[in-house]
């Protein structure tokens, strides 16, 4: 019988992604009570302000210095796909639009020829705690999409389907789809210029929970597609009748039926696939295109234009304490969703 699994690895930092996929991290942070600027109500000495990534007291302020969080900040050639579990996320970028997601809530953007934006945890509880949980995934852009105009949009927790599946013991099994399909269920479209906008492409998203002692087969692909499942929580799991441990992951064959058997805790797993794009890529921190020659033209660019400028008061803009969720599109249309 075929080995369908390629090989597991313990998760990095970032975690290890493959084609069309560049970037994946897990963010969970136990933040305390905020203080009247939605920041934590605590001292901050001793943490390295500005780069803060190492998890003391139980969170990270990130780039932050008055609020944890990621500051304005430039991206050219691909998209960010962020889902915020818990807690909330405040965006603002340079196209004038902005919003505040959490609750399961997706923020997809696509930075295309270039843009401006800012990622702000605001602590908007003032008398207990702050939990911060967050996936952020960048998704590349072929070529052709590399200089399209860069698009913001949610994709709000209400509207993305969450399949709840039955094994033969009447174990739950909940897949939540952030992108793809499973059986005949289809998640919310993507951004228009994406690779994902492309059926053909299959390239999915999905989160999965599965409840102790459940078993759940992952549905075949087609074999020219890359797939790779993280488990970042949980006890013990099986994946093809092999050992799977806690914050590893598996590159598996997307042409092939995997069975999943969990032990004797609830499982998380996180599952990216998709058709590589197969073509060269150039990175230089944000910016991510073909050539060494689009790099150094692309911070020319940015030095010259700052992808339209920053429109917001401060570059770790943060909305009012009381707003809801909401999105607030650079046509100037509006979405509002309570908190």
């Amino acid at each position: 019988m075929a080995d369908n699994i390629l090989r597991m690895m313990p998760l990095s930092f970032p975690w290890q992604t493959r084609d069309p996929f560049l970037f994946c991290v897990h963010h969970l942070d136990f933040y305390p009570k905020g203080n009247e600027l939605m920041g934590p109500d605590v001292s901050l000495e001793g943490r390295s302000i500005g780069n803060d990534f190492t998890i003391k007291d139980g969170f990270r302020m990130y780039h932050g210095d008055r609020i944890p969080g990621f500051p304005s900040h430039p991206h050219r050639g691909f998209e960010t796909v962020t889902i915020a579990r818990q807690g909330y996320i405040d965006h603002s970028d340079s196209l004038g639009a902005a919003g505040r997601f959490g609750k399961g809530d997706v923020q997809w953007m696509t930075a295309g020829k270039g843009v401006q934006h800012s990622e702000m945890f605001p602590l908007l509880n003032r008398d207990k705690e702050n939990v911060l949980e967050i996936f952020q995934i960048w998704l590349n852009l072929p070529k052709s999409g590399k200089q399209v105009d860069a698009h913001f949009s949610m994709i709000w927790n209400e509207s993305i389907p969450e399949i709840d599946v039955k094994d033969e013991k009447g174990k739950s099994v909940k897949i939540k789809l952030i992108a793809g399909k499973y059986l005949d269920h289809k998640a919310p479209a993507p951004a228009p210029n994406s690779w994902a906008a492309i059926d053909s492409n299959e390239v999915a998203i999905w989160t999965i929970r599965m409840e102790a002692g459940a078993t759940w087969k992952i549905p075949a692909a087609s074999l020219n597609v890359n797939r790779n499942v993280y488990f970042f929580q949980g006890s013990t799991l099986r994946l093809d009748g092999k050992n799977f441990n806690l914050s590893h992951v598996a590159e598996v064959n997307a042409g092939a039926e995997l069975l999943i058997e969990n032990g004797d805790k609830e499982a998380e797993l996180l599952l990216l696939q998709g058709k590589p794009i197969n073509e060269s890529v150039v990175q230089y921190g944000p910016f991510v295109v073909n050539t060494e020659e689009e790099i150094r033209e692309t911070m020319k660019e940015f030095g010259r234009t700052q992808f339209g400028g920053w429109p917001w008061p401060n570059n770790d803009n943060v909305h009012e304490r009381s707003r809801g969720r909401f999105a607030q599109y650079a046509d100037g249309s509006m979405e509002e969703k309570p908190l």
